[in-house]
């Protein structure tokens, strides 16, 4: 379980399978300990390409997005939406509500399982404002211009293809 902020900026345990090794909070401090440039690298991605705190079948979880599939359940409980603004960790949002315009617009809407971001290349670290800017104005075209066509063709869209994206860690 993860908290994220969902609609409405309403916290809820966003669920996912497991996938860092249970000292994974250890292997971080020694990773921050050890270089003074990753702790603004961990702060602006959090999520890291080669991260050795990612067990191997939590990498293949994590390269096929099967890790998702317990927010599945989030949507039964109404925490989700199949299709919406992924919902970002706390640390996004502390970091980037005041230096991205709009940032916060995010949240008038259900967070979900995939979304217009996933599928037009926006997955993986977000190791520069720039990629997060992208991110959210994706999400932003998604909530002015949403439909259920559009919906329709996201789902479509990440059943043949958005699964297995390159940028999928």
């Amino acid at each position: 379980e993860h908290e994220r902020i969902g609609k409405d900026g309403r916290p809820f345990k966003c669920l996912k399978f497991r996938s860092m090794r249970p000292d994974a909070d250890a292997i971080l401090r020694e990773m921050l300990a050890a270089d003074a440039n990753a702790r603004a690298e961990w702060d602006a991605s959090q999520k890291l390409k080669n991260d050795p705190r990612v067990t191997p079948i939590g990498r293949f979880l994590r390269r096929t997005s099967l890790d998702e599939l317990p927010q599945f359940l989030n949507v039964l409980k109404g925490d989700m939406s199949v299709v919406g603004p992924r919902p970002h960790a706390l640390i996004h949002n502390d970091l980037y509500k005041d230096k991205l315009m709009m940032y916060m617009q995010r949240h008038r809407v259900k967070p979900g399982i995939t979304g217009w971001a996933q599928i037009n290349g926006c997955r993986g670290e977000t190791d520069t404002e720039e990629k997060m800017a992208r991110r959210i104005a994706l999400d932003l075209h998604y909530i002015r211009n949403w439909s259920f066509s559009m919906d329709l063709k996201i789902i479509l869209w990440t059943a043949f293809k958005g699964w297995t994206d390159h940028n999928a860690y």
